[in-house]
């Protein structure tokens, strides 16, 4: 009985089924490894995001008035400026919007009013000079503050309110009077696995 063997095209058939499935199977996992890291990466934004959330709470329900030039919040279009307690003293808070992504700096606690007008401008240059220490989220592109005073809301850098107070630029001629709430509205860039718009409102308590 004579046994048969493959022909030499019978084999390059073979291989280049194997070879064509081998490469479908590759991309398979490359895409869902691909998959994957998207879904990391955006895990991450929206962790970092809700991080930046808390801590923005925090800074809110610690605002202390220091009754001088510094005011407990107040809010020029690109810094947020806030005075909150610390346990020996108050601290400067400083965040800001620049080039995509938001910053976040704060003081060592202060005892004297030069000391935390001071403190105010080295936290406006510090962020100047982009430590990368002091970023706190990307692929953010715009962002809007409305205060709450007596009982509507209106945008924090207007003239005045229903209450007599304003936040805005600094003016130590010009005492302020802080809103009872805070609405915060974010804007994200494309690409930043973070939503398009993002609306929170917190509560300010300023002691």
């Amino acid at each position: 009985m004579k046994t048969r063997g493959f022909t030499l095209v019978e084999v390059l058939v073979a291989l280049l089924v194997m070879a064509t499935m081998a490469a479908m199977a590759w991309r398979g996992i490359d895409a869902l490894v691909r998959s994957r890291e998207i879904a990391q990466a955006r895990l991450a934004q929206t962790a970092r995001l809700q991080t930046v959330l808390a801590q923005w709470e925090v800074d809110l329900r610690a605002l202390q008035d220091s009754h001088g030039s510094v005011p407990p919040l107040a809010f020029d279009g690109g810094n947020l400026v806030l005075t909150r307690q610390a346990a020996v003293g108050l601290q400067v808070v400083v965040w800001s919007l620049r080039e995509g992504s938001l910053w976040r700096w704060e003081s060592p606690a202060q005892r004297t009013l030069q000391d935390l007008e001071d403190q105010r401008q080295r936290g406006l240059q510090q962020l100047n000079q982009r430590n990368p220490a002091l970023r706190a989220l990307d692929g953010v592109t715009g962002w809007q503050f409305n205060c709450f005073w007596g009982n509507a809301w209106s945008n924090c850098q207007s003239t005045g309110s229903a209450s007599g107070g304003a936040v805005g630029p600094v003016n130590p001629n010009k005492p302020t009077q802080p809103p009872a709430g805070l609405r915060i509205v974010l804007q994200f860039a494309d690409g930043s696995g973070l939503a398009g718009t993002l609306t929170r409102e917190l509560e300010v308590t300023v002691r």
